[in-house]
């Protein structure tokens, strides 16, 4: 067989990284094939694993073809931008269906309205179109590949800002950030408060949004306010950060009450249930600050700003640290058995080595690989989390509730 020359990133010009790449080409082209679709004129040419793959589909299904829904085109042309880039592409999880399951109407980093994303939804906004960015499905964790469990759909804008950058760069780029508006504002600057393309707090949504789907030391767990709201099919791998969203998720419930007041008394000593009655007395006020949120949006920015005032981080880190991780997840765990998560939301605990199934970490993410740079990160860590109940087709819709 021929072989082209790719684009791949970083050693994928190996041999067996070349097998490998040809191979997802090959397979990517007779899935062109089976859905009746003609790839990109740009891999059209004899030589290229996808012509080739796409020329044996042809030869194989003739004009038996499914047709493409538009999940599906995008399922094609997620899968293509990775097998360009040399990344690794899960296809038992991630497949249409799922991506489906992904798009928001709103960049939750940005929180501005997303333009349609072609294959997996329209733009359904009240907001003037002229407001709307781009989407993008982006890779949350950039030691991956494409997998389900570190996917969302965010604006293009942000998923720029995030390119080559930890839960922790972000994290940074939200103080720099901060200090770059108030330089702005001392020296009477033309305003703009961003830096690098996001405001402080966008860079806060995103440093959260990213921890979620990095194991990190339980302390360090415990001190990230919990800035906004995982997308769905998210996996959470900090259990702390799991009971964080299940008790903030409770106060948006009728009845929360008495749903949190059991919770409550689950906890070992009166110490650790003042400390928890005050966490949720310091988040109610803010939650409910301007009157009762009317619509879930709503809900969802005044639960993420509450998360912002340092009163309730230190009442949070004074609760969250008497416990350990062990505590947090079993916890979540007894909450889902007794129904508080709710008939609309799911808690599904992974084993380890099942919660970054196919995400491809001992290549960092790339085909054909064999390096690890960061792999002490990941050994050992624990993964308690929260999911939407299961979707149509019996698979858990993933991991955040």
């Amino acid at each position: 067989m021929t072989q082209a020359t790719l684009p791949f990133a970083d050693d994928t010009s190996s041999p067996s990284a070349r097998q490998a790449a040809d191979r997802c080409g090959f397979a990517l082209g007779w899935d062109h094939a089976r859905h009746g679709l003609l790839p990109p004129a740009a891999h059209l040419l004899p030589q290229n694993p996808l012509r080739q793959g796409w020329e044996a589909g042809r030869a194989a299904f003739g004009s038996r073809t499914i047709a493409a829904t538009p999940a599906v085109q995008a399922w094609l042309a997620l899968r293509l931008d990775a097998w360009q880039h040399g990344r690794h592409f899960e296809e038992v999880q991630v497949t249409p269906h799922y991506l489906a399951q992904l798009w928001v109407e709103r960049c939750p980093i940005t929180r501005r309205p997303l333009q349609a994303l072609q294959g997996l939804a329209t733009a359904a906004s009240e907001d003037p179109a002229w407001l709307a960015e781009p989407a993008r499905i982006a890779r949350l964790q950039g030691e991956a590949g494409y997998a389900a469990g570190h996917l969302a759909v965010i604006s293009q804008r942000a998923a720029q800002a995030m390119s080559g950058k930890r839960w922790d760069d972000a994290r940074l780029m939200a103080v720099l950030a901060a200090a770059h508006a108030d330089t702005a504002v001392s020296a009477a600057a033309p305003a703009s408060d961003e830096l690098e393309g996001l405001n402080s707090a966008a860079w806060t949504r995103l440093a959260t949004l990213m921890s979620y789907v990095t194991p990190l030391p339980h302390e360090v767990a415990a001190a990230i306010p919990l800035r906004v709201l995982p997308p769905n099919r998210l996996r959470l791998l900090n259990p702390i950060q799991g009971l964080q969203l299940l008790i903030t998720r409770q106060i948006a419930r009728p009845g929360f009450a008495a749903r949190l007041g059991q919770l409550a008394a689950w906890l070992p000593g009166i110490t650790l249930q003042r400390d928890f009655h005050k966490v949720v007395h310091g988040l109610l006020p803010r939650a409910w600050d301007g009157g009762r949120p009317l619509t879930d949006a709503q809900w969802r920015d005044r639960l993420e700003d509450a998360w912002a005032d340092p009163r309730l981080m230190r009442s949070w880190q004074r609760f969250a640290l008497q416990l350990s991780a062990e505590q947090a997840e079993a916890l979540v765990q007894r909450a889902a058995k007794a129904g508080l998560v709710g008939q609309a939301q799911q808690v599904h605990i992974h084993a380890p080595e099942q919660a970054t199934e196919g995400w491809a970490l001992e290549s960092g993410g790339y085909v054909g690989q064999a390096k690890r740079v960061n792999a002490p990160l990941w050994a050992g860590f624990r993964r308690a989390s929260l999911g939407r109940n299961t979707d149509a087709h019996g698979h858990h819709s993933g991991i955040g509730l």
